[in-house]
């Protein structure tokens, strides 16, 4: 389990550096190469920057949430919530613990939407802050899944 948690946490900081943005790069660090990875890549797309610039929650949290409903959400009426509820739960909660907060605009300092913003984010190269929101968003999200994953499969299976 620690070398799937720690290669999602390097296939995240990959995709970022590769020039993905942060939710973009959850999504694709989760995903892999499946069949579904170019579709939710796409749609992670207006969750970066913290709701494309409006003070939302951090993308890297969007995106690892995405990631989790990916494989523990439901698809159909009647499906059990549990597990995905669970693991969001625990990625949001252990989040906000290590950075103290979730929303891009506490994590930065900066306003992301506004000109002011956007030069306080490059003066302060905060790009590197978003960097280590988007490894360790994939590194929980990878072990919430994990942990949830493993409790949801019935005895002696």
């Amino acid at each position: 389990m620690d070398r799937h948690i720690h290669s999602a946490r390097s296939k995240a900081e990959e995709a970022f550096d590769g020039g993905l943005y942060c939710a973009e790069s959850v999504v694709r660090a989760l995903m892999g190469t499946t069949e579904d990875a170019d579709l939710l890549t796409r749609a992670a797309t207006g969750f970066c920057s913290g709701m494309a610039r409006t003070c939302g929650p951090c993308g890297a949290l969007s995106g690892a949430i995405i990631g989790i409903g990916h494989v523990l959400g439901r698809a159909h009426a009647g499906q059990a919530v549990a597990a995905a509820y669970g693991a969001v739960q625990d990625l949001v909660g252990e989040f906000e613990r290590i950075f103290g907060a979730r929303d891009c605009k506490r994590l930065l300092g900066c306003d992301l939407g506004s000109p002011e913003g956007q030069a306080i984010f490059r003066e302060r190269q905060l790009h590197r802050h978003c960097r280590e929101f988007t490894a360790r968003a994939a590194e929980l999200a990878s072990a919430a899944i994990a942990r949830h994953l493993q409790a949801a499969e019935p005895p002696g299976a």
